[in-house]
């Protein structure tokens, strides 16, 4: 159980690292969001902004979920990558269909993932969401704050 739980807190951590460096990288990109090329009149820019964060988001969050099924393969609790990947992505998700299980020396590190999940997934929602005030925020002041 010890190693599960040294296993599990590792890819936790990997897990908030990666987010963390996407996260990052975003923010750095958008940091001039208070200019006019954000206002009503650039609806299709806001709109793609906010289309590359979560597109952004995705491909972290399949990264982050490939890194799971690697060890999950490492470690054998699986036996192969290919349903190591899919396991890994209806866990991450908390979708659990139950028709793929990791062995029971390795079980305990699903709910770790699970858990991580949720943690990357709340953390990806807020940041969409800080995007979604700003950008309101951008276009009401544009419009003299009228709506």
């Amino acid at each position: 159980m010890l190693r599960q739980l040294l296993v599990g807190s590792a890819l936790l951590i990997a897990t908030v690292i990666i987010h963390s460096l996407v996260t990052a990288f975003f923010l750095s990109r958008v940091r001039g969001l208070r200019s006019k090329h954000w206002t009503t009149h650039h609806l299709a820019a806001g709109t793609g902004l906010v289309a590359g964060l979560v597109f952004l988001f995705f491909l972290a969050t399949l990264v982050e979920v490939a890194l799971w099924a690697i060890t999950y393969t490492a470690v054998d609790a699986m036996t192969a990558f290919e349903p190591a990947l899919y396991f890994s992505m209806v866990t991450f998700t908390t979708l659990g269909y139950g028709d793929i299980v990791l062995t029971d020396a390795w079980r305990l590190l699903a709910s770790f993932q699970a858990a991580t999940g949720i943690i990357i997934f709340g953390w990806t929602t807020a940041v969409l969401v800080a995007l979604m005030q700003r950008l309101i925020r951008l276009r009401e002041g544009a419009s003299g704050g009228t709506h």
